[in-house]
């Protein structure tokens, strides 16, 4: 007998900026997508953080494949969340768009993600 409850669990998509004019930027860009996503893993929803997905992948294929990727992520996921700065993320503006396209909200921090929980309770 499987005495496991069935839990709903959302997905969420971390959506910034990663690119920058320096390697330093682009790591920077990195560190405050993966700190974002363990603040919402810590309210107990599953996270996808492009970021983390290719680091250090840059030049291994066509940029148009990470873009288009992130997109493939954002159709499946339940919600998106932005960092500072996604506005001026080819990438991020990209995966907000088809986001609100597609009726899937978008967050721009944790506390959002949060309420967002508690009201679908």
């Amino acid at each position: 007998m499987n005495d496991c409850l069935e839990v709903t669990v959302r997905l969420v998509v971390v959506a910034g900026p990663y690119r920058s004019s320096t390697e330093w930027g682009t790591f920077e860009n990195i560190r405050r997508a993966e700190a974002l996503a363990l603040q919402l893993w810590m309210l107990n929803v599953a996270v996808i953080c492009p970021h983390k997905n290719t680091a250090n992948f840059g030049g291994a294929a066509d940029d148009q494949i990470w873009l288009e990727g992130a997109k493939e992520i954002v159709r499946r996921a339940d919600a998106v969340v932005t960092l500072p700065g996604w506005e001026a993320s080819e990438g991020a503006c990209g995966e907000v768009e088809l986001a609100n396209e597609l009726g899937i909200p978008v967050f721009s921090n944790a506390e959002e993600v949060s309420e967002w929980l508690q009201s679908q309770a």
